[in-house]
């Protein structure tokens, strides 16, 4: 039944909104968005707090205790993470009280929750990623002796370790900002400043910078009611929604997957939407050497693979009828796309060198079509299908089919492979886009142009895996230039004895194709800063395995190797790899 008295209620303080985060009475609907807030977001808002600048008025939606159970709800999240932890635990509701949803203001709300009552751990720059002490937990701080040297900030509020902190002098003393929650009156704040020595500092000012700073916090957190918010009790899911897209309509927009995740999550009858698929992307990211998969990635191969006629991203596709088919054969999706990431990881692309992940998409439909099966990554029996795939998947790559619309790639690409054929359908596909701004066959202008990619494009890797077609690349490869980059500066050059008139045709040619090759980790790092032609006679034993390498990776063999001689071998290796573009694209 809908409650007609919806209004805007009492104004509330910082501090009774943090006590009913904590107590879990505000919670979080499952339409809502993950933190997406950085520390510098943080630090800002309470900065502009202390300076009485307006937070902006919040929405909640009042949620009695009859209906709680038909929607999902999710915690405010305590300790964020920026690798290991940032989604939000999911409630364990009980009890008898209504709750109240947060529509609007949740990053705001989590920003005071997190710096009050919690931690931030994100990454120091210049560590490594997998290295767990680069990611320490840090606290918000308020130094109360000193003014932010910050530009367009007052006061100096950073997120510190502890050991951070143990640096006072007579410029800093870090407040942490969450104990003021334990100073409930002012006569605690005067104690504070006492026992810390603050009303003694030497430096008169700064004492009463110290006095001024804590009583203005104290006032922002326990006194002053600038938590404005609207009270929406309406218990029908349609209008709540409705209400929510429209006040999410500006600022900081939610995602279209957030939003059509979230309309998954109160559709899905067995399974809870958010947690299978954000747990989802997280598991297949770490394949390989890695990938940044995201949920517009899922959902989006969600509505392919169901075999939806209407395929575009949009909420009116998330209907419940849609949703039960994509809940009901989520176990077949979740597998086919798994499959399909080991499979590209497998080709040798991760997180840098992958350019479209709706280029994955049809691989999927292909591999679900085959019944998922487990071997065919590997076994004999799937070779042909792993070879049309792999030449598909990377002509489509190169020739960016996939930007601009991807589902007038993806409908017709789809419509083939349902008709059931030996093999992966490459040359029905390519037969299929010729004459269209998606084609697949290359012109005389489009081979020229491969030669023309250079170390580092994310496009380059593409490129070359087509001149390595046996290449195992589950191994690792890299991207190495057969004459070292380091020679190619002017100086370098010069030492070098390298003619004037050669050397900008080197330092212009030296990161494209023709300098490129694939070269196995270790080879790669014996081979650094080695004069090509001397590494070649110290890695090869006998003359036939220099000419094998040689073959393989397209080096001319009746010139000079010598660095002097880069411009003729340049144009000598171009002419050998065009060649060979032209046996596989034409």
């Amino acid at each position: 039944m809908e409650v007609k008295d919806s209004a805007f209620q009492t104004p509330i303080t910082i501090g009774e909104a943090i006590e009913s985060i904590h107590r879990k009475k505000y919670l979080l609907p499952a339409i809502q968005r993950e933190f997406v807030w950085s520390p510098e977001q943080i630090v800002k808002i309470f900065d502009s707090l202390m300076r009485d600048y307006p937070i902006g008025s919040f929405l909640f939606w009042d949620v009695d205790n009859e209906q709680i159970n038909n929607f999902q709800f999710y915690e405010f999240i305590t300790n964020f993470h920026e690798r290991d932890n940032t989604h939000n635990p999911k409630a364990d509701i009980k009890g008898e009280e209504n709750i109240t949803a947060i529509l609007d203001g949740q990053q705001r709300l989590t920003a005071l929750y997190l710096a009050m009552k919690g931690t931030y751990a994100y990454k120091t720059p210049w560590k490594r990623w997998d290295n767990d002490e680069a990611f320490p937990k840090r606290k918000l701080y308020l130094n109360l002796l000193s003014e932010s040297e910050e530009f367009g900030s007052l006061y100096d509020f950073k997120f510190l370790t502890e050991d951070e902190t143990s640096e006072n002098d007579d410029n800093n003393f870090w407040f942490e900002v969450g104990k003021i929650l334990d100073l409930q009156d002012e006569y605690e704040v005067n104690n504070y400043l006492i026992a810390n020595n603050l009303m003694s500092h030497p430096n008169k000012e700064k004492a009463q910078f110290a006095n001024k700073t804590l009583f203005k916090l104290h006032s922002l957190i326990h006194k002053n009611r600038i938590i404005n918010y609207y009270l929406e009790k309406s218990q029908k899911l349609d209008k709540v929604l409705n209400i929510f897209i429209r006040v999410n309509s500006g600022g900081t927009q939610l995602s279209y997957s957030d939003l059509l995740l979230s309309i998954a999550t109160a559709q899905w009858q067995t399974k809870d939407a958010r947690a299978e698929i954000t747990s989802f992307v997280d598991e297949i990211n770490r394949i390989g050497e890695g990938f940044d998969f995201d949920k517009d990635f899922v959902l989006k191969s969600c509505l392919v693979l169901s075999d939806l006629t209407e395929i575009a991203f949009k909420v009116d596709n998330f209907n419940s009828e849609n949703m039960k088919k994509i809940e009901d054969r989520w176990e077949d999706i979740n597998k086919a796309i798994k499959l399909s990431v080991e499979l590209v990881s497998s080709f040798g692309y991760n997180y840098q060198n992958l350019t479209s992940a709706n280029a994955l998409i049809p691989v999927a439909y292909y591999i679900l079509k085959e019944g998922n099966p487990e071997s065919f990554i590997q076994s004999v029996n799937f070779k042909d299908d792993r070879n049309n795939i792999k030449k598909w998947f990377t002509l489509s790559l190169i020739k960016r089919v996939f930007s601009g619309q991807p589902d007038n790639v993806l409908r017709p690409t789809r419509n083939i492979i349902q008709e059931k054929s030996e093999t992966f359908p490459l040359t029905v596909i390519i037969d299929k886009f010729k004459g269209t701004n998606k084609s697949l066959v290359f012109t005389e202008d489009d081979i020229d142009s491969l030669l023309y990619y250079k170390y580092g494009q994310s496009h380059t890797f593409s490129v070359l895996s087509l001149l390595y077609p046996t290449l195992d690349l589950r191994n690792r490869f890299h991207q190495d230039h057969i004459f070292p980059k380091s020679f190619f500066t002017k100086s370098k050059l010069n030492k070098k004895g390298v003619n004037e008139d050669k050397q900008e045709f080197f330092l212009d040619n030296y990161n494209f194709i023709g300098n490129l090759q694939m070269l196995e980790g270790i080879p790669n790092e014996e081979k650094s800063y080695k004069d090509f032609n001397e590494w070649l006679e110290q890695i090869f034993t006998s003359e036939q395995e220099k000419k094998d390498y040689m073959k393989k990776h397209y080096i001319p063999q009746d010139i000079s190797l010598e660095f002097d001689n880069f411009d003729k071998f340049i144009e000598e290796r171009n002419t050998l790899i065009k060649s060979r573009f032209n046996e596989i694209l034409t």
